[in-house]
């Protein structure tokens, strides 16, 4: 009996040590997952200075290029009588330049399904975050489409811009579009709809801080497995002048529209606009999906002001603690970062503040100084999209390896004691240095609102050693489409305008045309050897050899093997019994219609008799 009892005992103590182990390394799982790094897989933008993708931006920003200018003119803005050069005249600016993303009026609303007076009854910040989701998923390497019923969420920062009282006054045709046309939450949901995606679709308005938070939500939605992919970032337009008019009032905004970040120069922040998405996704799937990774997520975190020293005043402690919890989640001490893109609005009253705390939390203990920019000097203030702008910034310099330098800055301003840590002021472009540690960059964005953020960015991990040459197949197809013959031109002419620029992989272009772009309506293939001259004819619409138009129409599909003339009666049955290489294709045909068709090549080639081989085939798959 006790034999029997000891036996019991050790059974069961080997079952729960059992438990416990298992319990244990749940846990570790847990625990790691909620500090899982989040890849930056694709990205997609819109600034002043014709930003139009990633590689525009980094072309401004790396050539110190400043694009703030007169006010816009497709707008319908009074300007004549706008500007007043004495502060604080009601309904008057004393500034008269900023910069402004080009060609508004130009969306695309047939692209999307929407017709022209559901469109113009949109905020033009949703029709922006259509166009830059779509172009960042297909920066991606994902067709948008494929996304359909996917977990995949939308988080979008935006300001309401009271773009609906003003369209319900200029055209009251719109009326019946008005109220989702105009809610922030539909900026997220319209997205969500259009593609239709179900995972978390989430709108926010934490003032300039708007798109960074988007960036912090999304992350912790994945890590929490409550999306497996999501769009994040933000967008501001400015409809019409009425930010000018009250930073104005209040004596905030630069007298040239120029932010100068942390100089003594500073004079007020300089408005903007612009907008940008990024597509996250947790590191371990974005690896195991091969996708391209731009960048590295490796922690966040948001707080509040909380009772400053006035509603619409920074807090330097709130910002000290803000960017001590951002490291603490990404598990990295303050020298382990090599730069801050700053928020940097080049205010006399914020930029001290926030200069002293990041000299506080990361100007100690650090043998390399870090190095300080903010992107508002090359193109302003962009409010709700700030965020998103510095930190596609960062992405890009790690990649490039280079410190883009900060403009307007005459001297670093002396309201702060830069002698109180190892921080100074990118003023020149320089090298990122290697220094046996992946490049990491702060960003940090401050609402108005009092909500704070700082995420922290790492470059992408070394990908996988590719082989060192791969050989071009003799016919190497381009594939360009659109949603119309205009829009299938445009395309060419811009893959033909890449194409010059970056010289890139012929087979990785092909390869990418087919499997990260949706195949729309219009469509064209370039091929042969003079693929840039063919790009070049079908963007003009012009004829040319290795050029292959047409339009998708709707209907059964049907595959035909051709012949012609008496010869060919019988002969692909008589050609699978006397041709080994003719009977192998008809093999590898076969196995790849079977999961689309009922019917087989080789039983339909056998059983006929007199039927030449088009009408063969023709009838097999029509029937």
């Amino acid at each position: 009996m006790t034999t029997t009892n000891e036996d019991k005992l050790r059974d069961y103590l080997k079952r729960t040590a059992a438990t416990l182990q298992s319990t244990r390394e749940r846990l570790l799982e847990v625990e790691e997952s909620a500090v899982e790094p989040i890849a930056v897989v694709g990205l997609g933008c819109r600034f002043p200075g014709n930003v139009v993708d990633g590689a525009s931006l980094w072309d401004l920003v790396s050539a110190g290029e400043c694009v703030v200018g007169d006010f816009p003119s497709d707008r319908g803005w009074e300007v004549s009588g706008l500007f007043d050069p004495v502060p604080g005249v009601p309904g008057k600016s004393y500034v008269r330049e900023g910069a402004f993303i080009q060609d508004m009026a130009g969306f695309d609303a047939a692209f999307f399904g929407i017709s022209p007076r559901e469109a113009a009854s949109m905020d033009p910040q949703q029709r922006l975050l259509l166009e830059v989701a779509w172009e960042a998923l297909e920066d991606s390497g994902i067709d948008p489409y494929s996304l359909r019923g996917s977990m995949t969420g939308v988080f979008a920062g935006v300001i309401d811009q009271n773009y609906g009282a003003w369209s319900a006054a200029a055209s009251a045709a719109a009326a019946g579009y008005l109220l989702t046309g105009n809610l922030p939450s539909v900026a997220s949901g319209r997205i969500a709809y259009v593609l239709g995606l179900e995972g978390p679709a989430v709108s926010m308005d934490t003032a300039c801080s708007s798109s960074l938070v988007s960036v912090h939500l999304a992350a912790q939605a994945l890590r929490q497995g409550e999306c497996d992919l999501a769009l994040a970032g933000g967008a501001c337009v400015m409809v019409t002048p009425q930010p000018f008019v009250d930073f104005s009032h209040q004596q905030g905004i630069a007298a040239d529209g120029r932010c100068k970040p942390f100089a003594q120069a500073a004079d007020g922040t300089g408005w903007s606009e612009g907008a940008g998405l990024i597509v996250l996704e947790r590191l371990s799937d974005a690896r195991r999906n091969g996708r391209r990774i731009l960048g590295v997520v490796r922690g966040s975190a948001v707080n509040q002001d909380g009772a400053s020293n006035g509603m619409a005043a920074p807090n330097g402690p709130s910002q000290q603690r803000v960017i001590r919890r951002a490291l603490a989640n990404a598990r990295l001490s303050p020298s382990e970062v090599d730069v801050v893109e700053a928020h940097g609005t080049g205010t006399t009253l914020g930029d001290p503040i926030e200069a002293q705390a990041l000299l506080a939390a990361y100007g100690q203990d650090r043998e390399v100084p870090l190095l300080l920019g903010s992107v508002k000097s090359n193109f302003g203030h962009t409010q709700a999209a700030a965020g998103i702008a510095g930190l596609i910034k960062m992405v890009l310099a790690m990649r490039h390896g280079v410190v883009p330098k900060t403009l307007h800055v005459d001297e670093p301003s002396r309201h702060v004691d830069w002698s109180a840590g190892a921080v100074r002021l990118a003023v020149e472009a320089v090298e990122w240095p290697r220094s046996g540690r992946p490049r990491r960059a702060g960003v940090s964005a401050f609402g108005i609102s009092g909500t704070n953020c700082h995420v922290i960015v790492e470059e992408a991990p070394p990908s996988e050693s590719l082989p060192e040459s791969v050989s071009i197949p003799e016919v190497l197809p381009w594939v360009v489409s659109g949603r119309s013959e205009r829009a299938l031109r445009a395309q060419a002419g811009r893959l033909a305008d890449f194409v010059e620029r970056v010289e890139p992989d012929p087979v990785g272009v092909a390869a990418s045309l087919v499997r990260g772009r949706a195949l729309l309506e219009d469509r064209a293939v370039v091929f042969g050897p003079g693929l840039l001259d063919g790009l070049r004819s079908l963007a003009r619409g012009v004829p040319a050899p290795g050029v292959v138009t047409g339009r998708v129409v709707g209907g059964k599909t049907v595959f035909v093997f051709p012949g012609q003339g008496s010869q060919w009666l019988g002969m692909g049955r008589e050609l699978l019994s006397s041709s080994p290489v003719f009977a192998s294709v008809v093999d590898e045909v076969d196995l790849v219609l079977a999961p689309l068709v009922d019917w087989s090549v080789r039983e339909a080639c056998c059983r006929a008799r007199v039927s030449s081989g088009l009408m063969l085939f023709s009838r097999c798959c029509l029937r």
